[in-house]
C-alpha cells in the first residue's frame, strides 16, 4: 500500500474503534484482532488500572507499552503525546506534570479526538488539549516539549524517518522521549506484510528492531536506548486466515519475532 492508502485505513480502523468506545477492545493496536475474533490472545496492552491519573473511558486497549513508565516526567513539564487516541496516556501524564504543566495529545483520526475531548471535557483538566493533527507534521510549534511519548503508534506511520524527524524538532534541547512500539525481528512471509487487519495491528508496519534504533540514532538522538522489550505470539486463529498449515509451521521455526519495545533518547 502507498502512504495514503496506509493513513486511509488506519483512519478506518481507528474511527471504528473510537465510536465503539465503551465495549471491550482488549486488542493492542488493532481493531482487526476483534474482527478474527482472537481478542483473548492478541492483547497487547498494558494495566494502566492502577496508575495514578487513569481514565477508564479513555482506555481503549490500544497500546503495547506503559512510556510514561521510563522517561523522569516533573511537575511543570510539558508533554506531548502521539497518536493520542482517546486520552489514556495524556491524562496518566497530566497527573505527572501537575496544574503547572501542559499536555498535548495528537492524533490523525477525528473520531479519536472527538472521544479525548469528551473525556477530557468530563475531567475538567484546562491544561490537557487534544490537536487533530498528523505525525509526519505535527501541529506543534518548535522546542514545545520537554517528553515526547507514544504508545503503538509510530510503526503505523509510513514515514518513520520523518516522524522522529518531527519529535526531535517539537523536543526542547535536553528534551527526551519514551516510545513504545511494536519492531520485528527477522522477515514477515509476503503475505503476512500485505495484511490491512495485521497493519493496523502494528505488525505488517513494524521494522526491524535494528533499522528502527538506527533511524532513531540517525535523527540526531544521543542516550538511545531500549528500556523494556517482550515477545508477541501471533496466534495460529490469525494466522490460519492468510497461511495453510504447512506455512505456518515453516514461519514457527523461522525464528520471527514480534516484538513490543519501550524506547527512550535525548535531543541534544
Amino acid at each position: 500500500m502507498d502512504a495514503d492508502s496506509i493513513k486511509s485505513m488506519v483512519k478506518d480502523k481507528y474511527g471504528a474503534i473510537a465510536k465503539a468506545a465503551g465495549k471491550k477492545q482488549g486488542c493492542g493496536c488493532s481493531s482487526g484482532c476483534c474482527d478474527t475474533g482472537v481478542s483473548d490472545v492478541t492483547v497487547l496492552s498494558e494495566d494502566y488500572s492502577k496508575l495514578e491519573g487513569y481514565v477508564p473511558d479513555a482506555d481503549l486497549n490500544l497500546g503495547c507499552g506503559i512510556p510514561v513508565d521510563s522517561t523522569k516526567i516533573k511537575k511543570g513539564d510539558v508533554v506531548v503525546d502521539l497518536g493520542s487516541g482517546a486520552g489514556n496516556d495524556c491524562f496518566v501524564a497530566r497527573r505527572l506534570v501537575g496544574d503547572k504543566g501542559k499536555v498535548i495529545g495528537v492524533d490523525m483520526t477525528g473520531e479519536m479526538i472527538k472521544k479525548a475531548r469528551q473525556n477530557n471535557k468530563k475531567m475538567g483538566y484546562a491544561n490537557v488539549e487534544f490537536r487533530l493533527g498528523e505525525i509526519e507534521k505535527l501541529p506543534v510549534e518548535d522546542n514545545t516539549a520537554d517528553v515526547v511519548i507514544s504508545n503503538c503508534v509510530l510503526n503505523l506511520v509510513p514515514d518513520k524517518r520523518k516522524a522522529f524527524a518531527e519529535i526531535k524538532r517539537v523536543l526542547k534541547p535536553g528534551g527526551r522521549f519514551s516510545i513504545s512500539d511494536i519492531v520485528m525481528q527477522g522477515e514477515l512471509p509476503e503475505k503476512l506484510k500485505t495484511l490491512a487487519e495485521l497493519y493496523a495491528g502494528c505488525v505488517a508496519g513494524a521494522l526491524q528492531k535494528a533499522e528502527y534504533l538506527g533511524i532513531i540514532k540517525e535523527t540526531g538522538f544521543k542516550g538511545v536506548s531500549v528500556e523494556k522489550e517482550k515477545e508477541f505470539q501471533i496466534p495460529d486463529d490469525m494466522l490460519a486466515g492468510y497461511l495453510k498449515p504447512e506455512e505456518i509451521k515453516s514461519f514457527r521455526a523461522s525464528g520471527v519475532k514480534v516484538l513490543s519495545v519501550t524506547v527512550i533518547g535525548e535531543k541534544a
